[in-house]
């Protein structure tokens, strides 16, 4: 089935367009000021799209100072009231989420189809889990994927039967197993993209994990065109986590790749301590150099000189440990040894060397 391809302000979705990565503000979106600058964090860590949540008129009334004002394109989030989606592409949103089944029949439905066509504005279809009509949640004789992939179809049955295909469709569900059958099932039922997640996946390490393994999944197997890892953190950590799931996969090929060899009892050197500062400073003094080359480039750091370069040999820049020494190498290749002291200075010489 040929996949559709839908755009979101400047970000191509679908249809062979690389995976871009969403996150959500949790400002009060009537505050123009906090949620701008939320905005601004989330697109420096390399968020792509940001979505804001629209409850009442006063926030719709913000959108259009906040669209002004914002770096990336912006998605409403809408719910039971179809005249704020209205209120938001008269603001200029960039896209809509919203259920077409929960914002008051289908006439309400036509009235946003209508000018989300002249506007252009495409539309989330976002189905969740724990949220299903209640015909649905009633139905003993489906699985619960099941019961989101009928929801989704009838949704976008409406936004059909109104001429319009600006679509996109999530499925998310807080056990993982579900969200990806959910996801493996429809994505052989309809063209349109589909942003992928994890609902509710919890706090900083769980919700990584689960987001992980259900994302990583679905993505290894060609399923899934945008993501947003769900967090009960900081939104920047959402979309960190969302970059490096896409790094591991090798769906996004820019800036830094860190890897480093657990401790084991050959380490010489505070391997995690050393580890988390390499992260840091070349990071933060690198990375934007290295995402303007336009492809990874790994940074290993090893813990012992016997077998950390050999380990790593495939990385780009490495640091090895040894007894108040380490070892630098470049592409498996010893390049110097210096004192412990020295080693992180050394190395941010050679890369800032390298860089020009």
């Amino acid at each position: 089935m040929e996949k559709i391809k839908i755009k979101i302000g400047d970000v191509e979705i679908g249809g062979g367009a690389p995976v871009s990565v969403q996150s959500m503000t949790n400002t009060k979106t009537d505050n123009v000021e906090k949620t701008v600058a939320q905005i601004k964090e989330l697109a420096d860590a390399g968020c792509e799209i940001v979505r804001l949540a629209v409850l009442n008129k006063d926030c719709a009334a913000a959108l259009k100072e906040i669209k002004e004002k914002s770096p990336v394109p912006l998605v409403a989030d809408i719910h039971f009231d179809y005249r704020l989606a209205l209120s938001a592409m008269d603001a200029g949103i960039d896209a809509l989420r919203l259920n077409p089944g929960n914002i008051g029949g289908e006439d309400h439905v036509k009235k946003v189809v209508e000018m989300a066509k002249k506007t252009q504005t495409p539309i989330r279809i976002g189905v969740n889990g724990g949220s299903l009509e209640k015909y649905l949640i009633e139905d003993k004789s489906m699985t619960l994927s099941d019961k989101m992939v009928k929801s989704a179809l009838d949704h976008i049955r409406i936004l059909e039967r109104n001429d319009f295909h600006l679509i996109k469709v999530s499925l998310k569900s807080s056990d993982v197993q579900t969200t990806i059958d959910a996801y493996r099932k429809i994505y052989e039922k309809i063209p349109y993209p589909l942003h992928l997640g994890v609902t509710e996946a919890g706090t900083l390490r769980g919700g990584i994990i689960k987001s992980a393994i259900g994302l990583g999944a679905l993505l290894s197997q060609g399923i899934g065109d945008t993501i947003r890892v769900s967090l009960t953190e900081n939104p920047v950590e959402e979309v960190k986590a969302g970059i490096d799931i896409l790094k591991a996969l090798k769906l996004r090929q820019d800036g830094i790749n860190f890897v480093s060899c657990p401790t084991c009892g050959r380490c010489q050197i505070d391997l995690i301590s050393l580890a988390h500062k390499v992260e840091e400073r070349i990071g933060q003094k690198f990375n934007e150099k290295f995402k303007k080359l336009k492809h990874s480039v790994t940074i290993a750091t090893m813990g012992c000189p016997v077998n950390g370069p050999n380990e790593a040999k495939d990385a780009d820049y490495g640091i090895a440990g040894a007894i108040g020494e380490g070892y630098i190498f470049k592409k498996g290749v010893l390049i110097k040894k210096v004192k412990e002291e020295n080693l992180l200075d050394e190395f941010e010489s050679l890369i800032n060397h390298d860089l020009g």
